[in-house]
């Protein structure tokens, strides 16, 4: 590919980047598994370890397609603004002109979603989350992950971007089901208000859905007819980026308007969708071969990357 048309190619990528905790107690968030008292043992040499991993994942997303690294990545499992400060400040990012959208969610573990974002490709217009009200077994508040909603314009040409973080399957698929179809009304929600207010929006939705392509709250309550969701071929030929059991998923993925499809709609046309899955980024020995080389097995420490495989999307922009 020419130096020209890979100046032209811009990614957007997404990554679940488990558990990226700093090391200081929060005693209003249940992190104490991430402290250096815990059992864990969660202390700066592995703290920044990670940082270093995880930046260094970041800045090769797209690089064989693009002259740049992506000039939007959607993050989940981030604790506070501060981790990605320093996700941002690493060496590994820091020559790029980087910045980041973040705000506190409700979530009882303390894990928020945050956009970080290349200034140069990138203006922000406005931020703002919304509230996914649940409530438990009991009635009681079952505080999760709010969405977060960013507008701004890549290389001039509004866009609305949705970064979630759908609530997990922890308490079994059927049982919590109902939940991730009430994530995705509310992105749906979201989606048609901003519609209302500017009729030619378009969109790219990315996130843990902890859900699959196929999976009823994906595929009817979030993907309608004007969203294309790549990543259900890939899903469907048997690609995914987290394993359950030995099973592969493909929770988290990036949809958008399909706008991005048509020249005359849009600037920038959608070229593929890809899963960062290189041998580097996977286990390579005992029963998780082959599955994401991940910084905790259970209490153990492994030193790896992440229990997801991080994606991304190409974007041509015309001349």
């Amino acid at each position: 590919m020419s130096i020209k048309r890979r100046k032209n190619i811009f990614t957007v990528a997404f990554y679940n980047v488990e558990n990226l905790f700093d090391t200081v107690n929060n005693p209003f968030t249940a992190d104490d598994d991430f402290t250096p008292l815990s059992k864990r043992n969660w202390n700066e040499k592995k703290y920044y370890h990670k940082i270093k991993k995880i930046s260094s994942v970041i800045s090769q997303l797209g690089n064989k397609q693009s002259a740049y690294p992506p000039a939007l990545v959607g993050l989940v499992e981030v604790e506070n603004s501060s981790v990605v400060k320093d996700l941002i400040k690493h060496k590994n990012l820091s020559y790029f002109n980087y910045d980041f959208i973040h705000y506190d969610s409700p979530d009882e573990r303390g894990i928020d979603v945050a956009l970080v974002y290349n200034k140069d490709f990138f203006e922000v217009v406005s931020s703002e989350t919304h509230t996914l009200h649940l409530t438990d077994d009991r009635g009681e508040v079952d505080y999760t992950r709010d969405l977060l909603v960013v507008t701004g314009r890549l290389n001039g040409e509004l866009v609305n971007v949705l970064v979630n973080h759908w609530p997990s399957r922890r308490d079994g698929d059927e049982e919590t089901k109902g939940n991730r179809i009430k994530a995705a009304k509310l992105a749906q929600e979201v989606i048609e208000t901003i519609k209302y207010k500017e009729k030619d929006s378009k969109f790219i939705i990315m996130g843990d859905f902890n859900d699959d392509p196929t999976s009823e709250s994906v595929k009817d309550f979030l993907v309608t007819d004007d969203l294309y969701n790549p990543m259900k071929s890939l899903f469907k030929e048997g690609k995914g980026t987290s394993t359950f059991y030995g099973e592969w998923h493909m929770f988290d993925q990036i949809i958008f308007s399909r706008d991005f499809f048509d020249s005359e709609k849009s600037s920038h046309t959608f070229l593929k969708a890809k899963i960062l899955n290189k041998d580097w980024l996977r286990t390579n020995r005992g029963k998780f071969k082959g599955s994401p080389f991940r910084t905790y097995i259970g209490p153990w420490y492994k030193g790896g990357f992440s229990d997801h495989f991080p994606i991304y999307i190409t974007l041509e922009k015309d001349d």
